[in-house]
Order: C-alpha cells, then structure tokens, then sequence
C-alpha cells in the first residue's frame, strides 16, 4: 500500500515544471537525512572509510549534499518513468556515444555503468538510443519489483534477467553482440567475489566483468551519469573502450575496474550511492563496518 502511495505521489510530481521536481526531490533528501537514522549512519560509515583524508565538518557537508543529489534523482526518475522521450532527452544529454558505437561494430560490449544517483535515469534515456540487456535485483517489494521491470522497457524490448537466473542467457545475447548494461559495484555476499580494495577499504567485489569479458570476447566501454546545473539536469558520458582488457589476472582486472569506479566518485562525490551497504561482506575474522 504504501508503495503505490509513493508511486501515485511521484507520478503526480511528474507532471510539475522541471525545477519544481528538483526543489521537491531537495527537500525529500533533506527529509529523508533527518528522519533515516539507519541509512544516515551508513552513508557516514561509507564517507568516514572512503574519505579518512577529509576533516569531519567536510564528511558532514558531504553527507548532507548526498542525500540532497538522492533526493532530486528519485523525483527527476518520475520523469523518466512517465514521462515523454523529449522530456526525457531534455532531462539527460549523452557524450561519447561513438566510442559505444565504435565498439559494438568490432564486437561484443559490456557497459560498466557505476551506482551514481542518476543510474536509475541513465539506463531508461540509453534505451531511447540502444537496444540492450541488463541483470537487476529482485526487489524484496512485489509491486516495486514489477514496476521497475516494466518502466525500464517502457521504450524498447530491454532483455532482463535477474542476477539468480545465472549468465547462460547473457553469453549467449553477448556473443549475439546485445551490449549488456552492468552495473558493477553493489555487495551482494562472498559468492563470485573477491576482497578488493575500494578507496583502500577491502570490498567484496563481483568479478563477472572479466570473466564475460574473456568468456566472450567483449570489450568493456565505461558510462557514468551526473547532475549538473546546465540545461540538461544530467550528463550521461561515455568513455573509451578499455585496451588490454582482460589480462587473465582477475584480481588485477577486478581492480582496475575499482580504481576507475574511485576516479569517478571524486569528481563527484556526493553522487555514489552512500546509502548502500558496500562493505558489507567482510574477510574471514573480521568485524563488521556497520555495527561500530
């Protein structure tokens, strides 16, 4: 009940001059840092380890403009959710789409697509232009889960399979040259991970990027999204298709995939996904981050 609430309230603020939704989705970041006391302590644990350099007045600062940028991405989804391609194309520009072309005429690309606030919005505004594939979560919610299905197909046939249905599919869709969208960077346990370090913090890190990579082929092209005050609310930015990649050493390509993730999230921090438990998982013996 209560998710069809927020979705009717979110459908409604759709409809609202684009500016009106942001100083909405402002103030709902604002709120949800007063009132979330379990995700407030996350996204401080996540800041405090992965910006030990910054004095705590900046780790606050930083917090607060995070919840802010989370905020103004949930309510500028409704757009993407509902709204018009040209509302759509209006709300996120894409850079660097010919390095995604040039790859996709020499063969098989996977699209490393790092947890930045935006990501909901970046995936639904790459469907305007590309046909593609994708793994997603199984939402705990049943209403949630069906709705986040059918909104990021809403323009396309979008093949998604749920990270439990294994990757024979999508082998099989790669070697077909279907880009998969993937997104790299959530702690979902031990299995096909490995400990790698994150910002120097070890994190249990999906290593399937590699593994698809040399099981077919594929070359990796990264995308990020951000927020901006331009015209276009968000910048969608492609970036050059990885060379030398896999080496066959899936520690070191793991890694290499971290570093890049790293080198995003500083030019702007406070648009990674905080409120996500991303040390989680600990190595053998150790405690956990969370509960300190």
């Amino acid at each position: 009940m209560i998710t069809r609430f927020s979705l009717a309230i979110l459908w409604l603020v759709h409809f609202l001059p684009r500016p009106i939704i942001s100083g909405i989705g402002a103030s709902l970041g604002i709120l949800f840092y007063a009132l979330s006391a379990e995700r407030r302590h996350v996204v401080e644990k996540n800041v405090a380890l992965c910006f030990k350099e910054k004095p705590t007045r900046e780790q606050k600062r930083l917090r607060k403009r995070h919840f802010i940028s989370l905020g103004r991405a949930i309510t500028d989804s409704s757009i993407a959710w509902w709204g018009s391609e040209e509302s759509i194309r209006k709300l996120a520009s894409v850079k660097g789409k010919e390095h995604l072309d040039r790859a996709l005429s020499v063969g098989p690309v996977i699209v490393l697509a790092p947890h930045f606030v935006g990501v909901e919005i970046l995936g639904i505004r790459l469907s305007l232009e590309e046909n593609a594939q994708s793994m997603y979560s199984q939402q705990k919610d049943p209403v949630l889960n069906q709705f986040l299905i059918s909104k990021r197909s809403r323009f396309r046939d979008i093949r998604l399979f749920s990270r439990q249905e294994g990757i024979k599919n999508i082998v099989r869709s790669l070697k077909a040259r279907l880009p998969l969208f993937f997104l790299p960077d959530m702690d979902f346990g031990p299995r096909d991970a490995a400990f790698v370090p994150f910002f120097g913090v070890p994190a249990a890190t999906i290593n399937a990027v590699p593994r698809l990579a040399m099981l077919t082929n594929a070359r990796i092209v990264p995308v990020t999204i951000r927020q901006t005050g331009a015209k276009s609310p968000y910048r969608i930015q492609f970036f050059e298709a990885w060379d030398n990649y896999p080496t066959g050493d899936s520690a070191l390509d793991t890694r290499r995939m971290n570093a890049f993730i790293e080198d995003q999230v500083i030019q702007m921090p406070e648009q990674y996904y905080w409120v996500h438990k991303r040390f989680k998982t600990r190595p053998d013996g150790q405690p956990s981050l969370y509960e300190q």
